[in-house]
């Protein structure tokens, strides 16, 4: 059975190093685990009343429903995210408040979740890591432990072009993959 990996690149440009560390690490997940990138560009803003069974005029957006129904299918999160003014993007939290609703059916609870940061400078995303896992750890979601990603200096990951330069940070990537497939596969939600 396949198991699936929703990745949610906390960068909204195309070239962005959050799409381009993701990228590069969904050819690590081993066979049996097909991970793909869950576009969060064009979900608007969260509004209680798209939810509100007491608003009925205001309709729940069909890209709340999609996102939704993508997370609650999958076995497990990754999210790839840039720091922000010393926290998450909006966007990112932006999406982490879609699917904690509707109350009585939250996408988020339970799911396995990885998160790497990064940052161009050399605390790599330290704050908005830290940011995320107080917003999540609301949705008793089981994580990956130590050690945890903070990839600084995202620039020099490149070297200019798509491709990760240094092996090592690879195979550090690849043994944490490696490590959310386990916290996956205990976690089994069938």
């Amino acid at each position: 059975m396949t198991q699936h990996v929703s990745v949610i690149v906390g960068s909204l440009r195309g070239g962005s190093f959050a799409r381009k560390i993701a990228n590069n690490i969904i050819p690590l997940f081993p066979d049996g685990v097909e991970a793909r990138i869950v576009e969060i560009r064009d979900l608007p803003l969260y509004n209680f009343d798209y939810d509100d069974p007491a608003v009925p005029e205001v309709a729940t957006p069909a890209s709340y429903t999609a996102f939704r129904d993508t997370i609650k299918a999958s076995d497990g999160v990754l999210f790839v995210t840039p720091e922000n003014n010393r926290t998450i993007p909006a966007c990112v939290k932006n999406a982490v408040d879609i699917g904690s609703k509707p109350n009585s059916d939250v996408s988020w609870t339970g799911l396995p979740v990885g998160i790497i940061s990064h940052s161009v400078g050399r605390m790599g995303g330290y704050s908005s890591q830290k940011n995320l896992r107080l917003a999540l750890s609301y949705f008793d979601m089981p994580t990956v432990g130590q050690p945890e990603v903070f990839l600084s200096t995202s620039p020099e990951l490149f070297a200019g072009g798509e491709t990760i330069v240094r092996e090592s940070t690879v195979e550090y990537l690849r043994d944490y993959v490696t490590r959310l497939v386990a916290v996956m596969d205990a976690q089994s939600r069938d």
